[in-house]
């Protein structure tokens, strides 16, 4: 008889045991990676939080300006404004210091050199570096191209400084491990870096344009689109129809409602510009000569010097919008581009063939009484470079034409000024006040 044969069983519940422990040697791995990635997310973003509070607060007084902006100054004299603050560096420090993480303090180191955990510096959009600098001179952003001041080298910014960095850390109390104790990790040291910083006025706060009169953009930029401020304006250029244009009076509304003569004469000498104004949004304008309300404006400045209503002998300074002309044509709503500071030189508000008006003296020029009105008119326009959009004037007429039309002329400021707005937008020579963080 043939015996049946039967296969071997094999016992595999050892190998299941194995195999168990294997995988919960992996699952608890995996937890503890996920748990421990977690929490120290949550103390990274604590310190990022810290570190970017304290980055906003020391840009947000990187420069001084008229308000009370460093307590240890109060308040800042008009000789500081537009200056570096060398306290932006403490502001920052204990702004950032305020914050908790954990419920235990963060750390900052050495926030007092300038090469430690703050540092004031500069930021450069197209090469994306931060580069420190102890330096507190403030320079007159409005004698470099915005592409020159984006530049990381000092040498070629003129060491712009705009922005504020700041590393916060938990080093001596580092954030506690859970699971990752298991595999030797018993702590993670954590930091965080901010950066916030100034860029060019993108916004204007209420009351801060000054008068009501609009700045065409094309006006004060040269054929590379860049803000110059080396050379003299007047408003009204002359009979050439494609440049008659370089300004225009505004109401400052936001959406654009009509302007009129009366509504602009209530602005002259007022409080300025009633509600923010925004860059890349229509603001109400009108051109033209607008008498009744040129006039006032004479009357303003006159009423300025001392004694009263005599001859202007100092030029007016004020914060002005620019907005877009294209082929200097002002609109009924020109898109809102920018702010400028300018001083204006000289004002005519009527005709005066016998040039008995002309300006006699304006600061650090003068033309004695024994010389004609007219040459002395050449002189005052030479002195300034004024010119129109075509340039400077070339002959008797060019300088008869300039005089006999109503003419507000003005040149921008290459001096700094005191920061305005929110940062935003393009380079006519005004700094921003609101800082904002680097992305």
């Amino acid at each position: 008889m043939k015996k049946r044969m039967y296969p071997c069983k094999i016992n595999q519940n050892g190998a299941v045991i194995v195999l168990v422990a294997i995988l919960t040697v992996v699952f608890l791995g995996i937890a503890a990676l996920a748990i421990d990635v977690y929490h120290l997310y949550v103390v990274r973003n604590e310190l990022q939080n810290a570190a970017d509070a304290g980055a906003l607060a020391g840009a947000k007084v990187l420069y001084y300006n008229n308000s009370d902006n460093d307590p240890g100054n109060d308040p800042p004299s008009d000789e500081l404004n537009g200056t570096i603050n060398p306290n932006a560096n403490t502001i920052a420090y204990n702004t950032a210091l305020q914050n908790l993480s954990e419920n235990l303090a963060v750390e900052v180191n050495d926030h007092a050199s300038n090469v430690g955990d703050v540092q004031r510096g500069h930021w450069s959009f197209s090469a994306e570096i931060f580069t420190a600098n102890n330096s507190l001179d403030a320079i007159d952003i409005g004698n470099f191209t915005q592409e020159d001041l984006d530049n990381p080298d000092p040498a070629i910014n003129g060491g712009f400084i705009n922005a504020v960095k700041v590393v916060v850390r938990r080093q001596d109390t580092p954030a506690a491990s859970y699971f990752a104790q298991i595999f030797g990790f018993e702590n993670f040291g954590v930091t965080a870096e901010g950066t916030a910083y100034i860029g060019f006025a993108g916004s204007i706060n209420p009351g801060d344009l000054d008068q009501p009169i609009a700045i065409c953009e094309e006006s004060i930029t040269n054929e590379d689109g860049d803000y110059d401020c080396n050379m003299g304006r007047m408003l009204n250029s002359g009979g050439n129809l494609g440049t008659s244009n370089t300004g225009a009076w505004t109401n400052f509304s936001q959406p654009c409602d009509t302007a009129d003569a009366n509504e602009m004469k209530s602005l002259v000498c007022g409080e300025g510009n009633p509600d923010e104004a925004k860059f890349g949004q229509g603001m109400g304008a009108v051109g033209g000569v607008q008498s009744s309300v040129l006039s006032d404006l004479v009357d303003c400045w006159k009423a300025t010097e001392s004694p009263a209503n005599t001859a202007p002998e100092h030029v007016w300074n004020m914060t002005l919008p620019v907005v877009e002309c294209p082929g200097n044509n002002v609109s009924n709503c020109p898109k809102l581009v920018g702010a400028v500071n300018v001083d204006v030189v000289w004002i005519v508000d009527k005709n005066d063939p016998g040039y008995n008006d002309v300006p006699r003296a304006m600061e650090d020029w003068t033309c004695d009484a024994a010389i004609s009105g007219f040459d002395c008119w050449k002189s005052f326009v030479d002195h300034f470079k004024l010119a129109n959009v075509t340039g400077l004037p070339q002959s008797d007429e060019d300088y008869a034409e300039m005089y006999q039309n109503k003419n507000i002329f003005f040149l921008p400021t290459c001096e700094k000024v005191i920061p305005t707005g929110i940062t935003g937008g393009p380079n006519f020579g005004v700094l921003a006040e609101i800082p904002v963080l680097v992305d």
